[in-house]
């Protein structure tokens, strides 16, 4: 079981893709796994044959146990007890395999990077279910039974549809309500409520834990960004009004290019020293529609254009908001972006998200008194923020690193 995040102790295996004798790539979706927070599509990093599945489809396990053991293609099949693997969970950036002592051993399957999902694959007979990931979701919410829903997908595959159908009847038959819960009281067990319960205190454990641990520094900066709206406009006037780019890509990639100078802000604090991360890897902070909070990776934005940028903050926010993220862009981040201007805020002074160092916020893009050259006018500006871990970094090395977000913005052309 990945660690799909630091607040991540346990996960439910819900689904595998692959079973024995499968042929896998490195990058293949193997399996989708529920955290407290969304359903997470897990990749393999290995090539070779799936031997054995170790933990069956609708099984919670901890962080860092087996799933399953893949062989070498050349190689023969080896017997592996599920219990031969154990320990603590993978650092947000590496993707570990477990080293067997004696070769051939089989490699144990958890992450890797992120890589189109493969076709779905038919289920050996065993008398699981085939259900789609986003009917199984909205049979949670509904409250549907899956093994009376008689599936018309592909194969019998359970679809959406065919939930909401059989949701509707039941609802037809169903004798009058019981009484409401008084006011206080917790929603049944098994309600949509459970997941946002469950976020909650994932959320708020993880930012316990956060501050308590971590020695936070704030900084804040107010950035002129006339010139850079003004560079925006013009840029987007050759552009379909669905292809125009927003301030959000121009603020995301000062950050990105910002990191290059002043790699102390991207990385991770772990067994008491600084670790560098292996790219510049920025966790795009994303408010769920049904509440709560998450921040998928969005990979060497350093090495984006502003259309890439773009194209891939609409790409995780959509997954997100639909719960398909994959394991990778939960375990990659190395740094996190948030911005809450388009809620009306002007200042925002993050959290930290451990184990990484530093957080930047971003308010709104507001029309401020701005006096430039001996000169008081009226400019668009933002103020950033800094949220930064003292262990890795002090105010120096911040406001530097303030100033350089700043510098990238005045220079728009050169994102």
């Amino acid at each position: 079981m990945p660690s799909l995040g630091a607040d991540m102790e346990a996960g439910t295996l819900l689904e595998w893709y692959v079973k024995p004798g499968d042929v896998v790539k490195r990058g293949d979706i193997v399996a989708l796994v529920d955290t407290s927070k969304a359903e997470i599509e897990v990749e393999i990093f290995v090539d070779g044959v799936i031997d054995e599945l170790l933990v069956p489809a609708g099984t919670r396990v901890p962080v860092g146990t087996a799933l399953a053991t893949v062989r070498s293609a050349a190689q023969e099949p080896v017997p592996v007890a599920p219990d031969a693997v154990h320990g603590r969970a993978p650092p947000p950036l590496a993707a570990t395999v477990s080293t067997p002592p004696v070769a051939p051993e089989p490699l144990r399957a958890l992450v890797s990077r992120a890589a189109p999902p493969p076709p779905a694959r038919p289920i050996e007979q065993d008398h699981r279910l085939r259900v789609s990931p986003l009917a199984r979701r909205e049979a949670e919410q509904l409250g549907v039974d899956l093994a009376t829903v008689n599936g018309s997908g592909p194969e019998g595959a359970i679809t959406r549809a065919d939930v909401e159908g059989a949701a509707a009847a039941s609802a037809a038959t169903a004798p009058p309500p019981g009484p409401k819960p008084q006011p206080g009281q917790p929603p049944p067990v098994g309600a949509p409520a459970d997941r946002q319960v469950a976020m909650r205190e994932a959320i708020g454990a993880l930012m316990a834990r956060s501050k308590r641990e971590i020695p936070h520094y704030y900084l804040q900066l107010e950035i002129d960004l006339g010139q850079a709206l003004e560079w925006l406009h013009e840029a987007n006037l050759a552009r379909a009004v669905n292809n125009r780019l927003l301030p959000s890509a121009l603020l995301l990639s000062a950050v990105a290019r910002a990191i290059g100078e002043m790699p102390e802000m991207n990385g991770f604090w772990l067994d008491g020293a600084f670790q560098p991360g292996g790219g510049v890897h920025l966790g795009v902070a994303v408010s769920l529609r049904g509440g709560g909070l998450i921040a998928p990776a969005l990979h060497n934005a350093d090495q984006k254009s502003l259309d890439e940028i773009m194209a891939g903050v609409r790409d995780l926010v959509q997954r997100a908001r639909a719960g398909r993220l994959r394991a990778s862009e939960m375990s990659d981040p190395t740094i996190t972006v948030t911005n809450l201007g388009e809620r009306g805020v002007d200042l925002v002074h993050g959290v930290i998200y451990p184990p990484q160092v530093a957080l930047v916020g971003f308010g709104a893009i507001r029309d401020r008194p701005w006096a430039a050259d001996g000169m008081l006018g009226v400019r668009p500006t933002v103020i950033a923020t800094l949220a930064a871990d003292h262990r890795a970094s002090d105010g120096h090395a911040g406001g530097r690193f303030l100033t350089l977000i700043d510098r990238q913005l005045q220079k728009p052309e050169d994102s």
